[in-house]
């Protein structure tokens, strides 16, 4: 037999077995913070090899 139960999620909010209705707004938020110099560097670079990728893409074509 289930049990119903539930857990704290890290926000100490109740979870539950049912779904979360969350508005666009609310769900929106996602903020790129690139705190070190290696993040940004990571990221930085991601950006340039996914353009050069595209280039060579539409060069082979």
């Amino acid at each position: 037999m289930r049990e119903n139960f539930a857990v704290l999620n890290s926000k100490e909010q109740l979870m539950t077995d049912e779904p979360i209705h969350r508005t666009g707004q609310e769900a929106r938020g996602g903020d790129i913070i690139l705190n070190t110099p290696a993040r940004r560097a990571i990221f930085i670079s991601g950006l340039v090899g996914m353009v050069i990728l595209a280039l060579l893409g539409f060069a082979l074509v």
